[in-house]
């Protein structure tokens, strides 16, 4: 069996991609709860509200190459095809 080596780096791009998201992630809900607390002062808040933000890019643009990751690896008969993500739908 062949493994080729772009595979395994984009496996290990992905696992830290994913490691990534769930630190941004993480860090974002710790700064709500301590906004959420009202107990910082307004320097405090302002500047957990542009880390958050920060963060909070960081997470969809994650979210947004994930979503194409896995748009890439549906394959039906040969051909790829893109498939809504949408839970709604069955």
């Amino acid at each position: 069996m062949f493994i080729d080596k772009r595979d395994l780096t984009m496996a290990k791009q992905t696992s830290s991609r994913v490691g990534d998201f769930e630190k941004s992630l993480s860090e974002l809900e710790k700064i709500v709860e301590r906004m959420e607390d009202g107990e910082q002062s307004l320097e405090v808040s302002l500047k957990d509200f542009e880390r958050g933000m920060t963060l909070v890019r960081q997470c969809r643009d994650s979210l947004v190459s994930a979503e194409a990751k896995v748009q890439q690896l549906i394959e039906k008969n040969g051909k790829l095809e893109s498939v809504s993500l949408d839970s709604d739908k069955t």
